[in-house]
């Protein structure tokens, strides 16, 4: 694995080979950023959707956390760092499109499905329990059908989860407004990690296909 120093190493052949091979592309992107899609995904090392899309930089708006989750619509006083991400990515960048990607062998799933962190305090686990409680309402059903280990159980939480942070979208009225004029289209993924297949959500059926 990687280390920090790893990473310095790694930038400096970045800035005398990528970098330079492509200052025309770099020197368009200091002038701003203009991608098409934004893309919701987890904060899991293994799926880092640049490299899973094959895309550039400045290609894609990015915003990574626990179980790519999208909390509900809210005007609370605080920090909404997701509600604010889409806010800019929707009214600012006009993003066309807004892809909620989740993976398989997601452990921010996995922790909502056992609940194993539902006790435990802040800094111990209890940030991410309450992150995650966002999925209570959907692992109830599936913890009755399928229990809370095993993976079909977790699957089902992972895929459960895509729809929630669909839903969830929903409830901003300014992505209301531009899905419901056209504008805006809003998109669920699933990355597998094992057999590296994307699973692509038929919102007709609800069920995700698998890309060849």
């Amino acid at each position: 694995m990687k280390t920090y120093n790893d990473m310095i190493a790694g930038y400096t052949r970045f800035r005398d080979g990528d970098w330079q091979n492509q200052r025309e592309r770099w020197a368009e992107l200091a002038e701003g950023q203009s991608p098409q899609v934004m893309v919701i995904s987890c904060s899991d090392s293994r799926v880092d959707p640049a490299q899973i899309f094959d895309l550039a930089p400045g290609e894609i708006f990015v915003v990574r956390n626990v179980a790519a989750l999208v909390p509900p619509h809210e005007t609370s006083p605080g920090q909404h760092g997701v509600s604010a991400a889409v806010e800019f990515a929707v009214q600012f960048l006009k993003v066309k499109q807004i892809v909620v990607m989740g993976h398989g062998l997601c452990g921010g799933c996995q922790a909502a499905l056992t609940r194993s962190l539902h006790d435990n305090p802040a800094g111990e686990g209890g940030f991410v329990a309450n992150w995650v409680s966002l999925l209570d309402e959907v692992r109830g059903p599936i913890a009755e059908r399928l229990g809370t280990t095993g993976r079909m159980a977790e699957l089902e939480m992972e895929l459960a989860a895509v729809k929630v942070s669909l839903e969830n979208l929903l409830t901003f009225p300014f992505v209301a407004e531009k899905v419901e004029s056209g504008e805006l289209g809003l998109s669920g993924a699933h990355f597998a990690i094992g057999d590296g297949i994307l699973r692509l959500l038929d919102p007709e059926t609800g069920k995700f296909e698998a890309q060849s």
